[in-house]
């Protein structure tokens, strides 16, 4: 659902810090009007509420007038955008950029041609030394249209390198996007559906990446192409569950950095989404002395000279480490010590709820979830479900949706709530249908839960038996075994089936399996 123009307004004001909150008071306090008056008030409101709420705002700001809201909140807005432009115009250096552009347009339009020069040169050394390609294909467009109002002896020679300079950027700029391109298309398809659930998406998924792969000679690309084809390469392979593959083209696009540090700080959220990916890879994989390494590199991020740590970079380096610290509790199975740092992370979400998008807290509260029920604490863990289950937009990440509510059943049954089981079967059933996301994980366990009501105690241990005997083969299938990544069915029927406890069967098979790395797979 589309978001409204008071809900952007609150996310702005919101996302402010409390110095450029009192910057943007002190900047528009020139403004002597009553109309400033105004939305500086209604600056003041939004910001002490939790949500934006315009009744209360007409209610409790009686000077405010119906009609003259709509126009408050657009000049509210500007007003803000200018701030933030002044409060700090060397920290964004596209900024800088776009002003000496604007610049240079100014004193193109007085005929100031010489002056011009000296501005693009600015302008070209910066956008060159950080990386800003499609800035400088268009300072070089310039430039060219600059040649035709200068007569100079060597005009001829400057045009024709000025021309081979912008068609090789041209050709560089559309390799890139294609890249870039294909890696968009797979992350919109995996936000729909998850990770592949059957062979359509398979060869869904193999379509978009290769039907609009240019032929390519891998070591002759630049720089932004090899980012973009390897951002593009791991995302197919986690997308289609080969973690392997995707953990190979993780290393190779940060090893990319690591080769050209000087791209880091450019190309900083590039960077910080491979670090993210290696990571990915290495909690999957159970390689835990890699995945510790790379923790403390990533959380070394903040310390790099000449980084802007800007809001946009704080929240996204929050949602990740967040992750990677719940995801480490996964893979060694600590399920218990895990739900400790949960209650830090929910409110951290709290401090970026109204920037973070529905998938990744979809992910958080499935996370959430998932830790709380591998503790036994099936309350907290139908508490997070909820917050899926009751979620407005069921379109992104289906799978989860489809997970959730599987696991919301075996919540409420460890509970003894049997009178409402029967009716989150059925609600469950309705939705994986919908979906087309009713495989066979789905149907032996929705089977199983609906026979439950029906059998003595005598014979739940067979039943336990008989499902895991179904369940155990799915693990190893291509486009089943995605539903065990963070709920481990098999070892919470084997603690049923043992009298054993759930989270210590689970570390049991998590230590195995980074022995088993450790020891480089033997």
């Amino acid at each position: 659902m589309a978001k409204s123009n008071s809900d952007h307004l609150f996310q702005l004001i919101k996302s402010l810090t409390a110095a450029e909150k009192r910057y943007f008071k002190v900047f528009v306090s020139k403004g002597k009007d009553q109309s400033d008056a105004k939305f500086i008030k209604l600056f003041n409101l939004i910001d002490k509420y939790k949500a934006y709420d315009e009744a209360r705002i007409l209610e409790q700001e009686k000077s405010f007038k119906v009609t003259q809201v709509s126009n408050l909140k657009a000049h509210l807005y500007k007003q803000i955008l200018q701030s933030l432009e002044n409060y700090n115009p060397d920290d964004d250096v596209e900024i800088k950029i776009r002003d000496l552009l604007n610049y240079t347009n100014l004193l193109y339009n007085k005929s100031l041609f010489e002056q011009c020069w000296k501005m693009l040169e600015k302008a070209r050394q910066m956008a060159d030394a950080n990386d800003k390609v499609l800035l400088l294909f268009e300072i070089v467009e310039f430039e060219k249209k600059l040649l035709t109002k200068s007569i100079h002896t060597d005009i001829s020679e400057n045009v024709l390198k000025l021309v081979s300079e912008s068609e090789k950027m041209l050709k560089s700029i559309k390799s890139t996007r294609i890249f870039q391109n294909l890696s968009i298309k797979l992350y919109s398809f995996y936000l729909q559906i998850g990770f592949i659930r059957n062979s359509s998406d398979f060869d869904t998924a193999s379509r978009f990446l290769y039907s609009s792969l240019p032929a390519f000679d891998e070591d002759k690309l630049s720089f932004n192409e090899k980012m973009f084809l390897y951002h593009s390469f791991t995302g197919y392979y986690f997308f289609i569950q080969d973690s392997e593959r995707g953990y190979e083209y993780a290393k190779k696009w940060l090893q990319l950095f690591e080769d050209h540090p000087e791209k880091i700080v450019p190309k900083i959220e590039y960077y910080i989404k491979a670090f993210n990916n290696l990571l990915v890879a290495q909690f999957k994989l159970f390689r835990l002395k890699e995945f510790d390494e790379n923790s403390k590199k990533f959380g070394a991020i903040t310390k790099i000279p000449g980084l802007n740590l800007n809001f946009n970079l704080q929240r996204q380096i929050f949602k990740y480490s967040s992750i990677h610290k719940i995801d480490k509790y996964f893979m060694l199975g600590r399920f218990t010590e895990g739900t400790k740092i949960i209650p830090e992370i929910a409110k951290g979400l709290e401090k970026y709820e109204n920037n973070l998008d529905t998938h990744s807290l979809t992910i958080f509260h499935y996370k959430f979830a998932c830790m709380y029920f591998g503790d036994e604490d099936y309350q907290q863990a139908i508490y997070w479900l909820n917050k899926i289950i009751n979620a407005k937009d069921v379109n992104i990440r289906s799978d989860i949706h489809g997970f959730a509510r599987i696991l919301n059943l075996i919540s409420h049954w460890e509970l003894g709530n049997m009178d409402i089981v029967d009716y989150y079967i059925r609600s469950a059933y309705r939705y994986l249908v919908k979906k087309a996301d009713f495989h066979l994980f789905q149907k032996y366990i929705l089977k199983f839960l609906r026979k439950l009501s029906n059998i003595s105690p005598d014979e739940l241990q067979q039943a336990f038996i008989d499902l895991k005997k179904d369940l155990k083969p799915l693990k190893n299938n291509a486009y089943e075994k995605r539903a065990f990544v963070y709920f481990d069915i098999i070892s919470w029927l084997e603690s049923k089936i043992g009298n054993r406890s759930n989270q210590l069967i689970i570390r049991e098979k998590a230590m195995k399996k980074i022995e088993y790395h450790e020891n480089g797979g033997n």
